[in-house]
């Protein structure tokens, strides 16, 4: 296993912050993943393009994870908390993507649980949501099943592939992360 921190772990997953060394493995894997995303979303496919990416989750604004699996360190997928807002808010928008063939596998439902506690606890976040195309079945049984409540549909939400694409939102908030872990 590849010498990592991980920030938090899991049965079979784990996670670690993004860094720019990783650029090599994440490009490879945003290339072979590139037809398994679209319409949903763009990875950086060059060096370039990922080291505008790292540039922007070194942002105060922003926490950038790679979900990993525990026992070989290989990336299964990622998950960013962007547009983090401080004082009152405390908030933030969650973005993730898994890479094939973890895909399925189960590594991005235990690594949000993971992101989400990190999120409501160091991170002192109060509320976090996620921007879902109506379309993506997959990502919308992720945040069902970690009991995100949907909060409502904005038409042309994001710029993606591009379209601008309409989006579900769907959120969840700190008491609402206690509650489902008190229920099981």
């Amino acid at each position: 296993m590849p010498d990592v921190r991980y920030v938090s772990e899991g049965t079979r997953a784990a996670i670690r912050r993004t860094r720019r060394e990783d650029g090599a493995e994440f490009i490879r894997r945003a290339r072979e993943s590139a037809a398994f995303h679209r319409p949903w979303l763009t990875l950086p496919q060059t060096e370039r393009a990922y080291q505008h990416y790292i540039a922007q989750l070194e942002r105060e604004d922003r926490e950038g994870f790679l979900v990993c699996v525990r026992d070989t360190g290989d990336i299964a997928g990622f998950i960013n908390i962007n547009n983090i807002v401080r004082g009152a808010f405390q908030s933030g928008a969650i973005g993730y993507g898994a890479f094939p063939p973890a895909a399925g596998q189960g590594y991005m439902s235990e690594g949000l649980g993971l992101v989400l506690r990190h999120a409501f606890g160091p991170l002192g976040l109060h509320r976090v949501e996620v921007n879902v195309q109506p379309g993506n079945k997959a990502s919308i049984g992720l945040v069902k099943r970690h009991r995100f409540r949907l909060e409502g549909f904005s038409p042309d939400f994001l710029y993606i592939e591009g379209a601008w694409r309409d989006h579900e939102r769907w959120a969840m908030t700190s008491d609402m992360l206690d509650q489902r872990t008190a229920a099981g």
